[in-house]
């Protein structure tokens, strides 16, 4: 039996709505045996408007720029456009970088960009049937409603992943990603599917870039390197009150959070950081570098709250990808937590920065083959199910 070979786009917008990134993935076999090999990375910010955009929606509680409602829904639908056009384009790029084109593709496989999540609603924004004209091949999509439709949390969905292509048969791994929120999957040693523990812990980056989008609106939007932070000290009166209290720290698993709830937290919580939070003008540079050194405290502790609390023991690896693993002062706040070995997924052969991107071409070649890449026990959903759906080549 020749085994089945294909090749997968996968593409991939996170919670900071930095861009979209694009990995080429050569997939071999089915279901749990699938392997991948990255033939391409590449990325394609988003461009600067759109990018506000996007955190408008996300993050106002009000109308929209002072839009009436009508203006509102035109508005979502440009956005929509934009966001779909631009993973096109990042497609095609990827495309051609690699020698490629989109008869060489078995699908696109798009998670869309997030512009809102709370179980069991969520909005994953995309038009499919744009990127199939755009790029000229399938597309598969809208990866979450199967799981929220068999009453699990539609999140989080890389764990099929992380168990296809790096569990271990000795040691327990844990994977952790950190995005605009962090996530992290337990891998037992040698453990089956069903043995998969995984779930968001609490903010990744998403704090960190809120901060400095608020505090240098002209600015990158992100501390790179974690420069800023380094010269803050952390609060730890903040991190210790919000760990305690605030419900979603405390909150067994199956459970996911979006940036827009970590943030509200982080910003009406009553204790130390408060004189800081009002005026923005006369916050001082050392002002700035406290929050953001506390905001890091704060991914680093909850991260290491949530395996001391949910997991059945501490594992003998902690494996780290996404994008913050280039911010040096949430990594070192990160390794004063964690005392076990500490990797990142590029030293096992998959690529930190296109993990996620990988991740998806593998849950749509999942889609095509007809397989369940859901794990209920993961999402607390009632059954496995098939993700996604498939928009036809044009």
């Amino acid at each position: 039996m020749i085994e089945q070979e294909r090749t997968i786009a996968g593409a991939m917008s996170g919670t900071s709505a930095d861009g979209v990134d694009v990995a080429l993935v050569r997939i071999r076999g089915n279901g749990e045996m699938m392997t991948a090999e990255l033939l391409h990375h590449h990325h394609r910010d988003y461009p600067p408007e759109l990018r506000k955009a996007i955190f408008d929606f996300r993050g106002r509680e009000d109308a929209v720029g002072g839009l009436t409602p009508a203006g509102i829904m035109r508005r979502l639908a440009q956005v929509g456009r934009e966001i779909s056009l631009t993973y096109a384009t990042a497609v095609n790029e990827a495309l051609a970088g690699a020698n490629m084109n989109a008869n060489d593709l078995a699908a696109v496989a798009a998670h869309g960009q997030t512009l809102f999540h709370d179980p069991p609603s969520t909005i994953q924004w995309l038009d499919p049937a744009l990127i199939a004209a755009e790029v000229g091949c399938a597309v598969v999509s809208d990866f979450r409603r199967a799981d929220l439709a068999a009453g699990g949390e539609g999140a989080p969905l890389v764990p099929f992943a992380d168990y296809v292509l790096l569990r271990h048969p000795e040691k327990d791994r844990v994977l952790l990603n950190i995005g605009g929120i962090a996530n992290i999957t337990y891998l037992p040693a040698g453990g089956q599917f069903e043995d998969t523990i995984a779930f968001d812990t609490g903010p990744g980056n998403c704090i960190i870039d809120h901060l400095c989008r608020k505090y240098d609106p002209k600015g990158n939007g992100f501390d790179e390197g974690g420069s800023r932070a380094r010269g803050g000290h952390d609060r730890n009166g903040l991190v210790d009150f919000l760990l305690r209290h605030h419900p979603y720290f405390r909150k067994p698993p199956p459970k996911s959070t979006d940036g827009p709830e970590m943030i509200r937290a982080f910003e009406t919580a009553p204790l130390p950081l408060q004189p800081y939070l009002g005026d923005v003008a006369a916050a001082s540079e050392q002002n700035v570098a406290d929050l953001l050194a506390t905001a890091c405290a704060l991914t680093a502790r909850s991260i290491q709250k949530a395996m001391n609390d949910f997991l059945p023991k501490l594992p003998d690896e902690l494996i780290v990808s996404g994008g913050g693993v280039h911010n040096q002062t949430l990594m070192n706040f990160l390794r004063f937590e964690f005392p076990p070995e500490f990797r990142t997924s590029d030293e096992l052969g998959v690529s930190s920065s296109a993990k996620e991107a990988i991740a998806f071409a593998l849950l749509g070649a999942a889609t095509l083959d007809g397989l369940p890449s859901n794990m209920p026990s993961v999402t607390g959903a009632r059954r496995r199910v098939v993700l996604g759906s498939i928009t036809p080549r044009p």
